[in-house]
Order: structure tokens, then sequence, then C-alpha cells
């Protein structure tokens, strides 16, 4: 990995961003995009310093849903880091691919509104381009003239960290030089936030928002949304030695795997996940002792953070109390398909500093959830080798394995 981008509730850019997590600050608070009135969870993590004119132009503003914005910044951000210039002469080997699990909510929600109250004829023709969920690699595509392979992968909470993982295959297969991957999600809307409500997902501690996102505390009550990209450049070797670009780390392991379980649950003996792991160990060719630290998928919610903890106690047997575990989404809330982009920027950035962010609001251990979380103070450590979990609705499972490259 060269560049790094990323837009979260919690900070935009790498530089506020990383700040926001080693201070343990939440981006979570009250909803301000609509009226919460009759909705029982009231609050997410938003961003609210984003301004699309920034980045692009009024009228090109306008013509993307938030989500595409949301990545096309992101993905400014990481060429911008990775000092790549994209010419004539790479453009070919330049490919793109940004996930979303959801992609253009929002676009879908007011387009359905006007249907509805002014009829068909004032749905707007950018409709069905700006809410598609390959807009986002599309238009990064299109901005940066990267005509390489362009895709969009899409599995629920793990499609961020598919998207890097199946870049990471694309170049081992020397298809092209340079691939910009990762994700992003705008699903802070009316009908998100009403349907992750209806299946009880959700975190109601409304009185409390910058307390409510609290993986692996004994009172967690559900995840809560949030919204953002995370967006990395990933290079050949040869190709980023070759122009002197900086390395973060290398993406040295890729697993995936699918419970075959329940539409919503994961598998109650964790077979999907301890498998996801143990794919992506081997596939890096390390043992599992080189491995210092897990940025977990982590949620809050009851099942996911027991059986994660349950799966890396299998994996990593009497070394699983040698592990720093932690969750971003502590201080992000939960980005969905952005979130294995998000996590990786801050797994590397964990890398980069040799300190691993705290997992906030920890304050009441559930006796089923017994590793070293790292509550609530990050804390210094030299890490080579680290794991990323993202797990998804439908049981889809990816980990991510970086290490770091010695001279």
């Amino acid at each position: 990995m060269t560049g790094l981008g990323v837009i979260s509730p919690n900070g935009l850019g790498k530089e506020q961003f990383w700040n926001a997590l080693q201070n343990g600050s939440s981006g979570v608070d009250e909803i301000t995009s609509f009226d919460t009135e009759e909705f029982s969870t009231k609050i997410a993590g938003e961003v609210l310093d984003f301004e699309a004119t920034d980045f692009f132009s009024k009228k090109e503003a306008r013509r993307m849903d938030r989500f595409v914005q949301f990545a096309s910044a992101a993905s400014q951000m990481a060429v911008d880091d990775a000092a790549l210039e994209i010419t004539d002469e790479l453009k070919n080997s330049v490919g793109v691919s940004i996930g979303s699990g959801i992609g253009g909510l929002q676009t879908l929600e007011e387009s359905h509104k006007k249907l509805m109250e002014k009829g068909p004829k004032r749905v707007s023709p950018l409709f069905i381009p700006m809410m598609i969920a390959n807009m986002a690699s599309g238009k990064v595509s299109i901005d940066l003239g990267a005509k390489g392979p362009n895709l969009t992968l899409v599995t629920a909470c793990a499609t961020a960290a598919h998207a890097i993982g199946e870049s990471l295959r694309i170049l081992q297969r020397g298809e092209c030089d340079v691939m910009i991957t990762g994700g992003s999600e705008a699903t802070v809307t009316p009908l998100a936030i009403a349907g992750f409500g209806s299946m009880k997902a959700l975190s109601t501690r409304n009185d409390d928002p910058q307390k409510a996102s609290r993986p692996f505390d004994k009172n967690r009550d559900g995840f809560v949304m949030g919204e953002g990209a995370g967006v990395l450049v990933l290079e050949t070797l040869d190709h980023a030695i070759k122009r002197n670009a900086p390395i973060y780390a290398e993406v040295a392991g890729f697993g995936m795997t699918g419970d075959a379980y329940h539409m919503t649950a994961p598998c109650p003996d964790s077979t999907g996940a301890i498998a996801c792991m143990e794919e992506a160990i081997q596939d890096a060719g390390i043992s599992k002792t080189e491995i210092q630290y897990i940025n977990a998928h982590g949620t809050s919610t009851e099942y996911n953070d027991r059986l994660e903890t349950l799966a890396i106690k299998e994996v990593f047997q009497e070394h699983a109390e040698n592990l720093l575990v932690s969750s971003t989404k502590s201080m992000t809330g939960h980005l969905l398909g952005a979130a294995g982009g998000v996590e990786s920027v801050a797994t590397l950035l964990s890398m980069t500093n040799n300190y691993v962010h705290p997992t906030i609001n920890l304050e009441t251990h559930d006796p089923k959830c017994d590793l070293d979380y790292v509550p609530n103070e990050g804390r210094h450590a030299e890490l080579d080798t680290t794991l990323v979990n993202n797990f998804g609705f439908g049981g889809t499972n990816a980990s991510l394995i970086f290490k770091s490259l010695k001279d």
C-alpha cells in the first residue's frame, strides 16, 4: 500500500482521522440530516464537515450521490498521498475497485418520493447512474483516467475488505500495476435507519450518543450507523520501488469464506470466521504467532462480538492472550460496505505509528469477551504484522493480513 484516503465521522483525511483515533474521539452524535422524531434510533456517525465543492464543481456534485462523492474524494486523497501520477503511459495499468454495500440509497429515496408525489416524468434521467453501486468505481476511473480493471463488489459489511483482497489478486495475476480500492457508504437515511431499526440491530442509546457504540461491553445494545469511505492505493512491489513510492505495508494475505448458516446472524460455532482467518494466515505464509494486532469487526452487537472473540481464541489458541484487539467502530460507528476500507486505513496508520488505538466505551466486560481489547486508552506497540476482520450479512467473511516491509 502506497496511499491512504479516508472520509469518516471522526475525521477527514488521514491526519484528522488518526488524531481522533489516538484521542479516542467518537464521531457519533444526534442525526442532523432528517427529522428522527418517529424513529427509535436518533443517532449515527454522520460526516458533518464534508463539503463536496471542496473536491468538485457544484454542477458535478449535484450529479453524484453522497456515497460517490465520498469515494471520489477519498480516492483523490489516496492518490495524492501515494504521489501517484497517472500518465498516458500508465493509465491502462491502473484499475479501480471501490465497493458499496447499498449504493445510492439517498438518491433512491428522494427519487421514489418524487415519483409518488409528482409522477414518472419528474424522475431525473440521472437517477439510475447516481444510484447504482458501481458508480463509485466508475466515477473514480473517469476522474483519474484509470483504464485498467474496473469493478465493484457488493458483500454487505465485508465489501471493502473483499475489494482490497480481490485487488491483491488482480495485481498478483499481472493484470495491472496499480489498484485504487476500498469502500464507500452513505446510508444515514430515513429508510436505512428505519430498516435496521426494525431488525432491532441499532443502538437506541439516544441520550448519550458518543457512548452508544461499545463493542465487547456487556451493556452494548446494537450497532451505530456510520458513513464515509476508506480507499487505498495498492501497487506491485516492483512498480512502487521503480517510482520510489512511499510504502506503508504489503497486503500479505487474504481469506474469504461463507457461513452457509443465516441471512443476518453469524454462525454460532464461528466456523466461517475461523476458516477465513486461517485461510488468510495460510495465504500470507506466516505463523500465527507473528500476528500482533487484530482490527476486529467489533460491531457492538451481542452475537458478533462474542462469536468473533470465540473465533479468534480458536484460531490463535494460547497466542490469543498476547494479541491486541480493538474496534474502530467504537469511534466511527459501523460504515457497512466502507468499514473494511476505513478500518484498513486505521490499521495501517497504527503500524506506521506503532500505536494501537483504543476500543472506547468498554466499561463493563462481557465475560464471554475476554481478550485484550485495548479498553479506553491507546497503547504503544511495535506492529509488524496485523489482521483485519470484516463479516457481512449473508454469512460472507473477509480477513486481510498486512505486513511491514523491512529494509
